[in-house]
């Protein structure tokens, strides 16, 4: 019954965790309506540092680590994804971007199998067209003059923001095996911090009045979402981590209809539907030999 118990906390603890994720890009998209992704990105990692800066107990943990390499690589890709992402949610409807950015659970179970020995089942390869046909259709729905196949610039990012995150999280996982978790968030705040810092010096202005409230709703967002995503980890497996991360897009792409005015057309919907769709199929057949041990391969960095 205690485990039972602890497994009903974890899933409502993921299900709010992956609303926190949709939150804070809606709240990503308020500040960066004058003010530039990159230093958006920026501030949410120097706040994010701050429960590693302020409680003793993890400082501890994080400055305990044994592979410093995969850190390094977490951490940049980590960095380089949130940076990608924060700039595409500036340019772009905020749940086209979660949408394209929420697709790395597929570059994860990839590059999982290519450079980590995870095992390929040939049934990836239904999943994954199914996936990237919604994609298609999404971009294509909000397509410019000039895109290709649909992708302007600022989807491309959020895209590219995916592969990026993928790399992140089969760095995790390898690191995973030998690290903590709190020196795992430590080096992904501190690196992407410094990744994000030159572009968000560069195109800093100093925030006014309501752009504050924005910056600390979608840094506070972002740190809740991966403290209690941390916890559920321990008792969900893969599978209902995946499905359950995917209600981030949701939640975005409600909020940004409701109070941002962006229309979700029937072809951005169907896209939508058959990329969430791709995407866990992708996770349920790349998590069938191994439940428990999977299910941080598919949370994406946010």
């Amino acid at each position: 019954m205690t485990e039972r118990r602890a497994t009903h906390r974890a899933l409502l603890l993921m299900f709010a965790s992956a609303a926190m994720f949709g939150a804070m890009a809606f709240a990503a998209k308020l500040a960066s309506a004058r003010l530039s992704g990159p230093q958006v990105a920026m501030i949410r990692f120097a706040v994010g540092l701050l429960p590693v800066l302020l409680i003793p107990h993890a400082r501890r943990l994080a400055t305990k680590f044994e592979r410093v390499d995969l850190l390094l690589y977490r951490g940049l890709f980590g960095g380089t994804a949130v940076l990608l992402y924060f700039i595409a949610i500036a340019h772009t409807s905020v749940g086209v971007a979660t949408l394209l950015n929420y697709t790395a659970p597929v570059w994860s179970g990839i590059f999982s199998m290519v450079f980590i020995g995870e095992k390929f089942s040939p049934k990836v390869l239904i999943a994954l067209p199914v996936a990237f046909t919604g994609v298609l259709l999404v971009v294509n729905a909000n397509a410019r003059p000039g895109d290709v196949l649909g992708f302007g610039p600022w989807e491309l990012c959020a895209a590219l923001s995916a592969v990026a995150s993928g790399a992140a999280v089969t760095a995790m996982r390898a690191a995973r095996r030998g690290e903590n978790s709190w020196s795992v968030y430590g080096s992904f705040c501190l690196l992407g911090l410094l990744v994000t810092m030159p572009l968000g010096i560069f195109t800093w202005k100093h925030p006014v009045g309501h752009e504050w409230l924005a910056l600390a709703l979608a840094s506070l967002l972002a740190i809740g979402a991966q403290l209690t995503m941390t916890f559920s980890l321990r008792w969900v497996d893969a599978m209902t981590v995946g499905v359950i991360s995917q209600f981030a897009v949701l939640m975005s792409m409600a909020l940004g209809a409701m109070f941002l005015n962006e229309v979700i057309t029937g072809m951005e919907a169907l896209g939508s539907l058959l990329t969430i769709s791709g995407v866990v199929g992708v996770v349920y057949i790349t998590s069938l030999t191994k439940p428990k041990a999977a299910a941080e391969q598919v949370v994406p960095e946010a």
